[in-house]
């Protein structure tokens, strides 16, 4: 019989997050995103990403982080396939994962970061904050693959102003819309 040898904490930490990060970009999650390798390539990413970057950041430098981070994550996808929004959609559920992951949240202060996450957007959820928003208050939804920062952003505030009047974070309105919208 092999012994196997005592995982050391870092080891463990490493193992949970290339877990969080498998689980978490299925097959279905970045469906028709592009070229193939889209789906592994992002879980290689984000199983390998530096998540002590987080640490210790106030809104702004998380703001920033997120952006550069989705701007690596686009590098690594098949040059064919780079849509700005599979990026940051991908890069999203991942954080609210870590968030939810109770050894990956402690290690690296997410619960500190959590007011500031976004909510992961998709033409589900879109549909749900448009609905909620009213007609005309939003843009049209142009799909994950052609979505901007700029439209992010627009979807992303008033997720923002929904979550407030909720009395949760942004993040979490993914439990409501996405289960009733998709």
């Amino acid at each position: 019989m092999n012994r196997m040898h005592r995982i050391r904490p870092d080891e463990f930490l490493r193992k949970i997050q290339e877990y969080v990060a498998i689980t978490t970009i299925g097959a279905s999650t970045l469906r028709n995103q592009g070229a193939p390798g889209v789906v592994e390539n992002a879980r290689r990413f984000l199983a390998d990403m530096n998540l002590e970057c987080f640490v210790d950041l106030d809104k702004a430098q998380f703001n920033a982080r997120l952006d550069h981070e989705t701007e690596n994550l686009l590098k690594v996808l098949p040059v064919s396939s780079r849509p700005w929004g599979t990026a940051r959609k991908a890069l999203n559920l991942f954080s609210r994962e870590v968030l939810y992951n109770r050894y990956l949240c402690e290690r690296f202060s997410f619960q500190h970061l959590e007011s500031w996450l976004e909510i992961p957007l998709d033409s589900a959820v879109a549909h749900g904050l448009k609905k909620k928003a009213g007609r005309g208050a939003l843009p049209i939804w142009p799909g994950l693959k052609h979505l901007t920062k700029d439209q992010s952003d627009e979807f992303q505030s008033f997720a923002q102003c929904l979550a407030d009047q909720m009395g949760i974070a942004r993040v979490h309105l993914d439990a409501y819309l996405w289960t009733e919208y998709r």
